[in-house]
This record gives structure tokens, sequence and C-alpha cells, in this order.
């Protein structure tokens, strides 16, 4: 005999079956207390890709070899690899790092919990940190990149497009210093621009020990 299902029934159960994947993974986040490593991660290697952009950026500028093709291939190359390099030292170390902790737990407890709730979020957390410890240095060096495309793409759209991608860096570099500075409790703007004047800094040492 033909079971008929409706279309809207399959809805319902593929949302249902979403939202408790949902809840289960906030769950693990929750009993693992991973979500500030998270950020903490992001904010940090998305300094890192933001920093490393600028630093390309000013170098090329410095030279006077503005090839846009050759810049964003450079750039573009530089964002993989940084966000590959994230993604890998994180998982190698958070992974590490989450093994040990239940370890102790199961020697304190005198019992095997590697198919518990806190033994899944062991295996698991370590891969969503590593992912958004990878994502988080690509994701902004393409906003970073993304004036070049556009001026590769349709010239008529950006007349300065290194100029723009400079300082769409400096604004992301700032944007992350008030970021941390909320997480952290301290006054939005001082963090800011702390992380400005770290940008200001390397940009001024490029400038000076340039050759060219």
């Amino acid at each position: 005999m033909a079971v008929l299902v409706s279309k809207g029934s399959v809805s319902n159960f593929d949302d249902h079956l979403y939202m408790s994947i949902v809840r289960q993974l906030l769950l693990l986040i929750r009993i693992t207390r991973s979500h500030h490593i998270a950020r903490r991660y992001f904010v940090v290697n998305g300094f890192d890709g933001a920093l490393t952009m600028l630093g390309l950026l000013i170098g090329f500028y410095v030279s006077g070899q503005v090839v846009l093709p050759v810049v964003i291939s450079v750039c573009l190359g530089a964002a993989i690899a940084l966000g590959m390099s994230g993604m890998t030292s994180a998982y190698i170390s958070e992974a590490a790092e989450k093994k040990r902790e239940l370890k102790r737990l199961e020697k304190a407890m005198i019992a095997d919990l590697g198919e518990s709730a806190y033994g899944h979020a062991t295996r698991l957390m370590p891969l969503l940190i590593a992912f958004i410890n990878g994502l988080a240095p690509f994701l902004i060096a393409l906003f970073i990149i993304l004036p070049l495309a556009l001026a590769h793409w349709q010239p008529q759209l950006v007349s300065h497009p290194l100029e723009i991608a400079t300082m769409v860096a400096f604004l992301l570099i700032f944007l992350l210093g008030v970021f941390l500075g909320r997480v952290n409790g301290h006054f939005w703007l001082w963090s800011g621009l702390q992380t400005l004047f770290i940008a200001a800094v390397t940009t001024l040492l490029i400038f000076v020990l340039s050759p060219v």
C-alpha cells in the first residue's frame, strides 16, 4: 500500500530536525564554553588576516608595481594560506586540549565519558573552532581584496582600487578592535584606536624599511 506524505509534513520534519541539531550544537557549546574560545580565535585570526593584507597592499604601493591581476593573486594566495594555517593549527591544538580535559574529567569521575554529551563535545568543538579560526582571516581578506577584484572586472566602478582596499583594511582593523573592546568590557573607541595604531605603525615600518 502506498504511503502518501505531504510536502508540508516533510517540511515540518526537516524544520524539527534542523532545530534539534541546532539545540544540540548549542548545548555542546555551552557544556565546553567553546563560544569564548571561538570568539577569541575569530578576532585574533581576523586581525592577523587584515594586517597581513594591509602589509601586502602597502608593499605593492611602495614598490610602484601595481598590476591588479598580480596583486589579487598574491593577496588571494595569502588569504588561502592564512585560512588553512588557522584551520589546521587550531584543530591540532584544540583537539589535544579537549582530549586532555576529557581524560582529567574521566579520571576524577572514574568513568568512561566517551559517549556522553561532554565526550561528543570534545570531538565536535575542535572542528567548529578550527572552522571559525580558518574562516575569519579568509573572509576578512576577501572583503579587503573586493575593491581590487571589482576594478579588475569592471574598471569603471573603482578608480583607485589599491587605496580603497587599503582604507577597507584600516576600517576592518578598527572594527575588530571595537568588537574586542566590547567583548572585554573596555571602552570600545580606545580599543579600536589601539588596533588602528598598530596598523599605522605597521604601515610606517613598511615605508621606512622598504628598499625602493
